[in-house]
């Protein structure tokens, strides 16, 4: 049942029909930026435009440094600052705002939460003694739908509609649903497995009649996120890369303005000498190309896992972009995470991870990526007949749902019917012991044949065996698929500051050294250092680079979220 919630002075069920709906805007929230569309109501399938961000404006690369943030900062500013990108990426879609009647959003709990200022806090603890102490009643999470007059700041005429879809539990949202029912993964009768590749790697597990869920943390990696060269699925941003064997060199794919790879510049892995100019130039490289970068490293025997083979321990893909082995550790967790969740969802849902027989790849990750490649490093089960690359689900979830506003009940009916199929991985001992197996093995640098003893201790399938030649179907060539002929823009964001006064700061200027994002000022102020922080760059409470540098001990992160 879809709640029409009204609150303050939202507008009556009956006036909704009188809204004569021309454009609608769906937003796919995801843990490291916006992406967003602007769509004709009146003819289904017409994309007029499409914006994306290059981050997200709330600090930190994961779901649960936007958490904290909004608990230790306040929920009221961290809706603030979202509402402020939302705003802006709406202005950047290029379309009459007086005519948008239809606002539909898609993304995580955390993310759907803080857009609607609602209680945030039942989401950061697990134990409903805990929650009870606190005095925290957690909100209804079901359908909504409300209007622009009731999400505080929104820059919309005040009788838009908004689509909020269903959660199904603290970290599986309504970007797991979407991925459910926009991959085509229901349709099919045997075994399969969808995987939403991100910060939070969301999958689901579909055994006859019954779907199991779970998510993992990942880490950013896979996103192209705190690399040192990385970047997100935007233009410039190197999509895939191929180990030349005969002269050792390695091609690469950039995602040209339209999202769409293109053949990239010929390279020395060693020295980053550009060999032979491509047709785009590289600006940085995405989790896609990561992935890739891990597979042919392997290949051409400069990476030895856990190690980089090379006098600098890097790999070059330019003169300045390059691969560290700081970087191949982020992404062997991320890796790992995804390997550890599908082998315990499989032992959850009581069937051996090789009877999986259709694989669904989602999300930018999941399109970019080359499937055969990152079959070899773990990305889905190797005995995957078929596989499917679907694109970013959420924001066509977000699509449909501005198309028809019942794709809503048909959310609320799936997220009911998969709860009691939920695997909480972070309470699971399987996954604790597979997930420290696959960190042995990319970080520690296990051999393969001890790790699939281990697995077969373990009671798991090993992971030599490997189907020859799985059907790949890629029904898209972005992630974003028709993107409106208006074309795409990449928005920025306008700084959100603080500042704290250090007294004893010596002027050093070693945080500022520190900083990966260049969110760091040092200023003057009456007669004190101060330090000046802009969030819209700031890395969050994981980061804190900043306060690890400081050479007095007196910078304390804690002191901006006041």
């Amino acid at each position: 049942m879809i709640q029409r919630k009204i609150l303050g002075n939202s507008l009556p069920g009956a006036a909704a029909k009188e809204i004569i709906m021309r454009i609608g805007i769906a937003i796919d929230f995801g843990t490291s930026g916006f992406r967003a569309q602007a769509v004709n109501i009146d003819q289904k399938g017409m994309i007029l435009s499409t914006a994306v961000t290059c981050r997200h404006p709330i600090p930190g690369r994961n779901v649960i440094d936007h958490l904290d943030f909004a608990i230790r900062l306040g929920l009221e500013r961290a809706q603030r600052i979202m509402i402020k990108a939302v705003n802006r990426l709406i202005g950047n879609l290029i379309c009459n705002k007086q005519k948008i009647s239809r606002l539909a959003v898609c993304g995580n709990s955390i993310q759907l939460s803080i857009f609607q200022g609602i209680e945030i806090r039942d989401l950061a603890y697990a134990g409903k003694s805990k929650l009870k102490s606190l005095g925290i009643i957690a909100p209804n999470r079901d359908s909504t739908m409300l209007y622009a007059i009731d999400i505080n700041g929104l820059n919309l005429p005040r009788k838009t509609q908004i689509l909020i879809p269903p959660a199904v539990f603290h970290e599986v949202g309504a970007d797991t649903i979407a991925m459910i029912i926009q991959s085509g993964f229901m349709q099919n009768d045997e075994i399969s497995i969808a995987t939403d590749y991100g910060t939070n790697a969301e999958m689901a597990l579909k055994v006859g009649n019954k779907i199991f869920t779970g998510s993992t943390a990942a880490g950013p990696a896979i996103e192209g996120q705190q690399l040192e060269s990385g970047m997100m699925a935007l233009p410039g941003a190197i999509c895939d890369v191929k180990f030349e064997q005969e002269s050792g060199n390695f091609n690469t794919w950039v995602l040209d303005k339209n999202l769409v790879a293109a053949l990239g510049d010929t390279v020395n892995p060693i020295t980053g000498e550009i060999l032979k100019k491509g047709i785009i130039e590289s600006l940085g490289i995405t989790g896609t190309g990561v992935a890739a970068l891990l597979d042919q490293g392997q290949k051409a025997g400069i990476i030895r896992l856990p190690c980089i083979d090379t006098p600098d321990k890097s790999i070059k893909l330019s003169k300045c972009i390059r691969f560290t082995e700081s970087d191949l550790l982020q992404s062997g967790r991320a890796i790992g995470a995804f390997k550890a969740g599908h082998n315990a969802l499989c032992h959850f849902a009581g069937i051996d991870i090789q009877e999986v027989k259709n694989a669904y790849l989602c999300g930018a990750a999941g399109t970019y990526t080359d499937p055969i490649k990152a079959r070899r490093l773990g990305f889905y089960p190797n005995n995957a007949k078929f596989v499917y690359q679907t694109g970013n689900t959420s924001l066509a979830m977000a699509r449909d749902l501005i198309w028809d506003d019942t794709q809503l009940e048909k959310m609320q009916n799936i997220a009911d019917e998969i709860r009691p199929h939920h695997c909480m991985f972070a309470s699971s001992r399987i996954f604790s012991k597979l997930y420290m197996l696959e960190l042995s093995y990319w970080t520690e640098g296990m051999p393969k044949k001890r790790y699939n003893d281990f697995l077969r201790r373990y009671g798991f399938s090993n992971s030599g065996d490997i189907f020859a030649n799985p059907k790949i179907i890629q029904p898209k060539n972005n992630d974003l698929g028709d993107i409106g002929k208006k074309g795409i823009r990449i928005v920025t964001f306008q700084s959100d500051f603080a500042m704290v006064t250090l007294k004893g700061c010596t002027g050093c200027i070693a945080c500022i050294e520190a900083c990966p994002e260049g969110a760091i000022q040092l200023k003057v102020k009456l007669g004190n250092h101060a330090m000046k922080i802009d969030f819209a760059f700031c890395n969050g409470t994981t980061c804190r680079k900043c306060e690890k540098a400081c050479t007095e001990n007196i910078l304390k992160y804690k002191e901006f979220l006041r």
